[in-house]
């Protein structure tokens, strides 16, 4: 029986949204027949409207691609030009990027038995930056182990308020979740562009 009372209630409820419907299409109907002129200039202005809007959109949307596109060719240019470096030159092009974006005491310390530490830096805010440089090529990826050795170094030997590892490549899924795990930023290829192009944070934002 309820069922029954639905179904009906919702029957009646079609109906009586076809009958609106009508309603107002016989209104519409009724006021062009009295005013064609009135009719044709409104018509003519929304279907303008229309097109205006459609054009503006499509070519806002084109500016966006293009601005996308110009992004990711700068991108793909700032990571060619350091895959050409050699690894003392990349850790030079890190410190200096640290010193361009207000840190002070931007130091190169990487040599042998340096624990980890390539650049250390003093963020504008005073925290002190430690940051391990990983310029890789090809489909090397940083490691899980990469990270478990630099980030047994960097808080309790280097004194890091900020440790982070940057490299022209990526990390591997164990890489992401241990520096996730213990605190430590990292910074991909793409993550390097644009903290060199300025389209993206640096290190220690």
């Amino acid at each position: 029986m309820a069922r029954r009372k639905k179904a009906a209630a919702t029957q009646g409820g079609a109906v009586a949204g076809i009958a609106v419907a009508g309603v107002v299409v016989l209104t519409i109907a009724k006021f062009v027949a009295a005013h064609p002129v009135a009719s044709l200039a409104g018509c003519t202005a929304v279907l303008g409207a229309v097109i205006c809007g459609t054009v503006l959109w499509r070519r806002r949307k084109a500016r966006e691609a293009r601005r996308a596109w110009e992004i990711e060719f700068a991108r793909s240019q700032e990571i060619a030009r350091y895959h050409a470096m050699a690894p003392d030159e990349f850790e030079r092009a890190l410190a200096f990027l640290c010193s361009r974006d207000g840190c002070s005491q931007a130091t190169v310390t990487g040599r042998a038995g340096d624990l980890g530490a390539d650049v250390t830096a003093y963020a504008p805010d005073g925290r002190k930056i430690v940051l391990q440089a990983k310029r890789y090529g090809g489909t090397s990826k940083v490691t899980g182990p990469d990270l478990q050795r630099f980030g047994g170094t960097c808080f309790t030997v280097h004194g890091a308020g900020v440790a982070a590892v940057v490299t022209t490549s990526t990390f591997t899924k164990q890489a992401r979740q241990y520096a996730a795990h213990h605190g430590i930023r990292l910074l991909d290829g793409p993550g390097l562009a644009a903290w060199a192009g300025r389209t993206g944070p640096a290190p220690w934002h």
